[in-house]
């Protein structure tokens, strides 16, 4: 629970490996999954002799990560080397960049879901860096592995300033930021497969203090859940040892999920323990102001500008523009039923619901799904024109996503026209007000609510092809409503 006479105070580290097929210094791949050290070189195991080379296609994913961000980007910058012993780390340095980073000064725009408030997350700076290797710790038991694949992967980190008071604004924020990457496809964004780190600053302060708190640094977070799970963790720790009159220690925490607890890992290494230096074997980076404007010319529509346009052009609530702007190939989907269909709403209402719910019950994407836009605007059109009823609509939908039929052909083949013949309509009426009697009964004593029962009866009689408007009229009639 939150105690309200203290602070949160949350920045941010995010590590986002670039979807190149090679790695940022040498030619060695980059698939996941390989068999452990088999994607290595002289290059990035550091052996003598050997000189990296930048990939050109990293540093324009790199740019295009930062524009997307709001950042600006620089047109030289400067790769360092960061010393430090570990054994993954096989060069017993990093090329990164410290000082003259590629990018500093963007942010994105959240609501923090705990009370409603629009947040502006500032980002520092956008830099370059390989990645280190993996240490395996469950694969031997009694020893650690090390798998040196992910060696010289090329990474952006991404820094944000403190700007974050909550763990389900932090949670906000980095699903926009990864819809964002993945929207402008820098990175897949996997954090199952590590493609995506976050690592979490937090501290504490009494309310109205402008003075920050010593902070601790959270780690081994998996997914955004446990990174939200984490700082709810920390701050109540932080804030019960500073309301007891302890002292916070500045130090690395390891997350346990399974736990739910945290664990100290290390104290906190300061970055002039890693005794940066320019690196000697590259020169300074550089993107002239052309190829920066050739990448931001390039960028896609971004996800905050299409919700606010599906709101503007197609008025379609919040929520809706929001869930189909999820991701890139839904918003595109979408547009084209909607253009197709004629009216914006209801393929809204069609592709959140039976579109994006066969999806999620098959495991699929929606460049997946067998039921292409103009079949599904199709579709739509015989149900607006009145040609099917919403329910014998639905259940055309998921034939044709079994079988990949268009609607008409089915709707013949299954005898689903909608029926609006008075005679075979009442038909039906009087069927259900025979077969129910003390439903009736109670719905003319005044239980109104009876008569939603009533013409579910009446639907179901007709396999779903009764025009629901004038079938309930007609009970309606029956009834003596």
């Amino acid at each position: 629970m939150t105690d309200a006479a203290f602070e949160a105070v949350i920045g941010l580290e995010i590590h986002v490996q670039l979807a190149t097929a090679t790695k940022l210094f040498c030619g060695d791949l980059t698939h996941f999954g390989a068999a452990p050290n088999t994607q290595v070189c002289p290059v990035c195991l550091g052996l003598p002799g050997a000189l990296p080379v930048p990939n050109a296609r990293a540093v324009e994913l790199a740019v295009r990560a930062a524009l997307a961000l709001e950042c600006t980007v620089h047109e030289t910058s400067i790769f360092a080397r960061k010393n430090y012993f570990y054994p993954d780390l096989p060069k017993g340095y990093q090329i990164t960049q410290f000082e003259q980073p590629l990018a500093t000064a963007g942010g994105v725009d959240v609501v923090d879901p705990a009370d409603g408030a629009a947040v502006r997350v500032c980002i520092r700076r956008i830099h370059m860096e390989e990645d280190a290797g993996k240490s395996v710790h469950d694969r031997f038991p009694g020893l650690t592995a090390v798998d040196l694949n992910r060696t010289g992967v090329p990474l952006v980190e991404i820094v944000t300033e403190p700007d974050l008071h909550s763990p389900a604004a932090a949670r906000a924020f980095l699903t926009r930021l990864k819809q964002t990457l993945l929207y402008v496809e820098v990175s897949d964004c996997d954090m199952e497969k590590g493609s995506l780190r976050v690592d979490a600053n937090i501290s504490v302060r009494r309310a109205g203090e402008a003075q920050l708190g010593v902070k601790t640094e959270l780690k081994n977070m998996n997914s955004f859940a446990n990174v939200e799970r984490a700082l709810e963790y920390e701050i109540a720790r932080q804030t019960a040892l500073v309301r007891s009159g302890g002292t916070v220690v500045q130090e690395s925490l390891l997350w346990d999920a399974a736990r739910g607890a945290a664990r100290s890992m290390r104290s906190k290494e300061e970055s002039h323990d890693y005794r940066y230096f320019p690196e000697p074997d590259l020169p300074p980076l550089a993107v002239t102001g052309t190829e920066i404007e050739a990448v931001r010319a390039a960028l896609p529509e971004l996800p905050a500008a299409r919700e606010a346009r599906f709101q503007a052009e197609y008025g379609l609530p919040r929520y809706d523009a929001e869930v189909l702007s999820a991701d890139r190939a839904t918003g595109h989907y979408f547009e084209a039923v909607a253009g197709a269909a004629g009216d914006a709403k209801a393929a809204s209402n069609w592709v959140m619901m039976d579109v994006l719910g066969w999806l999620n019950l098959h495991g699929s994407r929606v460049q997946d799904v067998p039921v292409s836009a103009e079949a599904l605007a199709a579709l739509i059109r015989m149900v607006l024109d009145g040609t099917l009823s919403n329910t014998a609509g639905r259940r055309v939908f998921q034939i044709m996503a079994e079988t990949g039929r268009p609607a008409a052909e089915l709707v013949q083949e299954h005898g689903l026209v909608q029926v609006r013949d008075d005679t075979q309509l009442d038909d039906w009426v009087r069927a259900v007000i025979d077969e129910c009697p003390d439903e009736v009964q109670r719905f003319r004593t005044g239980e109104l609510k009876v008569m939603g029962y009533l013409m579910g009866q009446v639907m179901k009689k007709s396999a779903g092809r009764a025009d629901p408007k004038r079938a309930s009229e007609l009970l309606r009639a029956r009834l003596g409503a």
